[in-house]
């Protein structure tokens, strides 16, 4: 089964991209056929520093190799190295509807929070589904927020498949319910959009204050605290398992628990749990060669297969006119 994911270049990375997408990835490097980018075209949409953007797509790679990715089971670039994705989104702009993409809720939300709107941002999930698209992807592993880009992606593709024959595979999201979303600081969707996250490669002090910000609520110390929608709650147990988790519902359920002491803890857990990873992306930060060199040869891989997808696309659109 071929699997998807890719992820933006538009700052560092934190724990929600790493359970929601990283971790997936890495696990379907073992039986499946994986597909895996850094999304820099993306980034365009919100990064205007150009020095700034070269920057962060290099440590996104230089992360996602020191999180786990391999290359050697794996297909691993970068999305602006394989152009042949921007030419097939304007293939499927022109079967795409307005009123698919005003439909988008990611757009909407984040226009209402103040995310200056353009083209770019209006028409990304079309950009998202030419990155599905052209690599035949069939599961694609998202956060829940992020279903509603792959049933986008799917119509798109059932659109140019209906006008025009057969060319594409059509996606299936993949949701893993116990990582669905992962909260921020402030209870909300962990996302570098809203400034919440708890970034995976930073100083111990300044993962310490992170997490010491956590959002709580007043709930006297006698009093059992509460479990749904409690964000500190919900980000540890991410790291435990079921009966580690059993075992932390039993003691906020238990009045005397202190928020300041779980929220140590915490912070104790997610730095040991990161520490193998830390010495990788030393490892890959020392030798940026390696890195390059693994970049260029996973976009040669990945243009292998897009340009298969393109080609039919652009002769069953009626593109080759010298056939």
């Amino acid at each position: 089964m071929r699997v998807l994911s890719g992820i933006q270049s538009s700052g560092k990375l934190h724990i929600g991209n790493y359970f929601g997408m990283i971790k997936p990835m890495v696990d379907h490097q073992e039986n499946s056929d994986l597909f895996a980018f850094i999304a820099n075209y993306h980034a365009l949409t919100s990064v205007f520093d150009a020095e700034k953007l070269r920057e962060q797509t290099l440590n996104a790679a230089i992360d996602f190799l020191a999180l786990g990715i391999d290359p050697q089971k794996s297909t691993f670039w970068v999305q602006s190295d394989v152009p042949e994705v921007t030419e097939l989104t304007w293939l499927l702009s022109n079967t795409t509807g307005m009123g698919l993409l005003e439909r988008a809720h990611s757009y909407k939300d984040k226009v209402a929070k103040g995310i200056v709107a353009n083209l770019g941002l209006f028409s990304y999930p079309v950009l998202m589904a030419a990155d599905i698209l052209a690599f035949g992807s069939e599961k694609v592993p998202v956060g829940k927020d992020q279903k509603q880009h792959i049933e986008i992606a799917r119509d798109i593709a059932i659109r140019f498949n209906t006008t025009y024959g057969e060319t594409f595979v059509l996606p299936e999201e993949e949701i893993d319910e116990n990582v669905a979303t992962i909260p921020g600081l402030d209870g909300l969707k962990m996302s570098k959009s809203y400034g919440n996250t708890i970034e995976i490669f930073t100083t111990e002090q300044e993962l310490r204050k992170k997490v010491m910000s956590i959002k709580t609520d007043t709930t006297p110390v006698d009093e059992p605290k509460p479990i749904e929608g409690n964000a500190l709650f919900d980000l540890y147990s991410i790291f435990l398992d079921q009966k580690g988790k059993e075992e932390l519902k039993e003691r906020f359920i238990t009045p005397g628990l202190k928020y300041g002491e779980v929220k140590k803890e915490l912070a104790d857990v997610i730095w040991e749990y990161f520490a193998p990873y830390r010495e990788r992306r030393q490892m890959f930060e020392n030798d940026k060669g390696q890195v390059l060199s693994i970049l260029k040869d996973g976009a040669a891989k990945a243009k292998g297969t897009a340009s298969q997808y393109l080609e039919l696309a652009r002769k069953n659109a009626g593109l080759n006119y010298w056939d």
